[in-house]
């Protein structure tokens, strides 16, 4: 029997909650009470941030929320039967039947192939009935290890299998094979044929039961299609002989196909992945449409495809562009925490004196090892560590472009990015300059791409020709357009920072701690660090104190919940006071994420908690002029920290009063329950 499931993680004929949210909570403690999960307020946090992305409910009342989570020690299955059903986001209604499908983060392939059989079956109506039928938790279990471990077939039965086309549509209907044996050849002439790739963000599950979905709907219209999957259980990508000589090529997927250029050229259609479960003769009709309309639908390589409304799954241009906005800003970040950070080591060492003039680089020309300057051995090297760490943050706002543009436009759009982002520094548009020439050149390479190439230009679309034609128009709008407006905007912008009074500094301090501490890590808070580090390299006053009040603000959640946890334990479940004591580290090294789990299990108190002291924290910090040289690194870079003691004193400030807040607004809501329980009258 597999260990995936057992009887105490099945629920028969129950009532977990009203919402989603209430049934995930519900299944969640399951599995930790099973022993198999570390936390469950963690768990349900990282099934609730996957279903965030994509709702899990399916035609049939069913629904699969599924994640990976380092706080699973085990892959398992946690199944309910709910009375009554409950809204998983399907349009077709509820779900009555809920499977938790949780993985362990680094968990070895045999546990991600068992689980992902479990989510091919589910496209079985025999296999669902049964789920339905079932009178016992041991007859739920059983039902599924037979899907995940299904009996050994004779030999006779084996050979039978292997004799021709209908045995390979059975093994399909049983879940038991994606891509058969033959798919190592060209197939001969007869039966269209087609290829799809399915994917989703976890890779455990729609991944699967789309490639089922597809197959079957392909065998019952006469049709010859190979799925490749793009799971997390394996990835083995199809043959290229196949992949030429199929007729169309199906996209159901809700993350970019790996080794897109693979399938350039080709017609075909894209989709989310749910459409693949839901809708899969439409998407395959769809496809071979393509196929015959000189005019129809070509796959364009290096993820530049252009996708129309409904082939973006469920994301809108606004919710794209963000998306991309939050690439650039990730992949930035490494050269400004590495940049950054080099530099403070640099002053540290040197003094803030080799940042004037060409002092760094009079040093560097005119001194070595064995000709050390004025100032010795650690001014030598404190000027080769700022000078390594300017180098690094010249690539900032290239960078911050190049990658906006890839999240839009695939590979074709990193060169054209890269050099938008050079221009804008060149032009002094700064890293305004570089969003804009990160969206441009993103946009203008998804347009390019979308161009119905022929065949023997395919090929060349995504290595010369976008990028060429990009690069191009990029740089003639920057400089013949939009270069000077960007830079006039930047220096404005910089002039108000440089300018501002103590009234305005305080305001704006306020404003960044909320920023920071509204969702720990997201979309807000990134937009609030990506303001400060991007006029980090400046070196002015202004500048140096918005980066002190963001990475101030930004410590103060974990802090707080980890003062709050320990002050009042009583307070808190067993696993969040775990996330207490690991909150102090997370907390003192400026990672806001180390508050998350509090804010996922009770983000009505603990958000505005940490709100309240981010604010406050932002306007101390402002109001003793405390400035920053290092763009991360928390207490561990105080050496860059100037007054010490006022940034301190704003950090416990604030910290303080969130803890405060959180402790109140907790024993008030436990008060108020006990004063409900207390007033039920007793009645003999």
């Amino acid at each position: 029997m597999s260990d995936l499931i057992t009887t105490q993680l099945v629920t028969l004929d129950a009532q977990l909650g009203a919402t989603k949210e209430e049934v995930i909570r519900s299944l969640a403690a399951n599995v930790a009470a099973a022993g198999r999960s570390t936390s469950a307020d963690g768990l349900s946090a990282d099934v609730l941030e996957r279903e965030a992305k994509a709702a899990t409910g399916l035609p049939g009342g069913i629904a699969i929320p599924h994640c990976r989570s380092t706080h699973m020690t085990t892959g398992s299955l946690a199944f309910a039967r709910l009375r009554p059903a409950v809204d998983f986001g399907d349009k077709e209604g509820p779900a009555d039947l809920v499977f938790l499908i949780a993985a362990a983060e680094g968990e070895g392939q045999a546990h991600l192939k068992l689980l992902s059989k479990l989510a091919r079956a589910l496209v079985r109506k025999d296999f669902v009935a049964s789920l339905r039928a079932a009178q016992t938790e041991q007859e739920v279990v059983d039902l599924v290890d037979g899907v995940i471990n299904p009996p050994a077939r004779t030999a006779p039965a084996a050979a039978a299998a292997a004799t021709g086309a209908a045995a390979a549509g059975a093994a399909v209907a049983a879940g038991s094979a994606t891509v058969p044996a033959a798919a190592t050849e060209v197939p001969a002439a007869g039966p269209r044929r087609l290829v799809a790739v399915t994917a989703c963000p976890t890779g455990i599950a729609h991944t699967y039961m789309a490639a089922d979905s597809l197959e079957q709907a392909a065998k019952e219209m006469g049709y010859d299609l190979q799925v490749e999957t793009q799971g997390s259980s394996s990835f083995t990508p199809l043959p290229q002989e196949y992949i030429d000589s199929a007729d169309a090529v199906i996209f159901a997927t809700d993350v970019g196909v790996r080794d897109r250029d693979r399938f350039a050229g080709k017609p075909g259609t894209e989709s989310g992945v749910k459409a693949g479960i839901s809708d899969p003769r439409g998407l395959i009709t769809k496809a071979l449409a393509a196929a015959d309309d000189p005019r129809g639908h070509r796959i364009a390589g290096g993820g530049g495809g252009e996708k129309s409304a409904g082939d973006t799954g469920n994301l809108n241009w606004g919710k794209r562009i963000q998306q991309a906005l939050m690439t650039g800003v990730s992949y930035m970040i490494p050269f400004v925490a590495a940049g950054g950070l080099l530099i403070a080591l640099g002053f540290l060492l040197g003094g803030y004196q080799i940042a004037l003039g060409t002092t760094a680089k009079d040093i560097l020309a005119n001194n070595s090892l064995s000709n050390l300057p004025a100032g010795g051995l650690m001014t030598y090297l404190g000027v080769v560590l700022f000078t390594i760490g300017a180098s690094a943050f010249g690539f900032l706002v290239p960078a911050l472009s190049g990658y906006i543009a890839y999240a839009l436009a695939g590979r074709p759009g990193i060169a054209p990015g890269f050099v938008g982002g050079a221009i804008a520094v060149a032009l002094n548009a700064g890293f305004i300059g570089g969003l804009v020439t990160g969206l441009v050149a993103g946009l203008v390479a998804m347009w390019i791409g979308s161009y119905k190439a022929p065949r023997w230009l395919a090929g060349l679309m995504p290595v010369v020709i976008i990028p060429l034609l990009t690069t191009l128009v990029t740089g003639l709008l920057m400089y013949l357009l939009l270069g000077r407006p960007l830079a006039a905007l930047m220096t404005a912008l910089q002039n108000w920072l440089t300018g501002m009074s103590s009234g305005g500094a305080i305001v704006l301090g306020i404003i960044l701690g909320l920023m920071m501490c509204f969702d720990l890590g997201g979309p807000v808070n990134k937009s609030a660090y990506l303001f400060a580090t991007a006029g980090l390299s400046s070196g002015t006053t202004a500048s140096l104190m918005i980066m002190a009040a963001v990475m101030a603000t930004g410590m103060v959640p974990p802090l707080a919940m980890a003062l709050a946890t320990t002050v009042r334990p009583k307070l808190f479940t067993e696993p969040e006071l775990e996330n207490g004591r690991a909150a102090w580290l997370l907390g003192a090294s400026f990672i806001s994420e180390g508050a998350i789990p509090f804010a996922a299990a009770d983000p009505l108190r603990v958000i505005p908690s940490m709100m309240a002291g981010g604010a406050l924290t932002g306007a101390l910090s402002m109001a003793f002029h405390v400035t920053l040289r290092a763009p991360h690194g928390g207490i561990f870079v105080f050496f860059a920290i100037n007054p010490i003691w006022g940034f301190l004193v704003a950090l416990v400030a604030g910290m303080v009063l969130s803890a405060m807040i959180v402790i109140v607004l907790k024993s008030m809501t436990r008060r108020s329950a006990v004063e409900t329980d207390a007033a039920v009258p007793v009645t003999a």
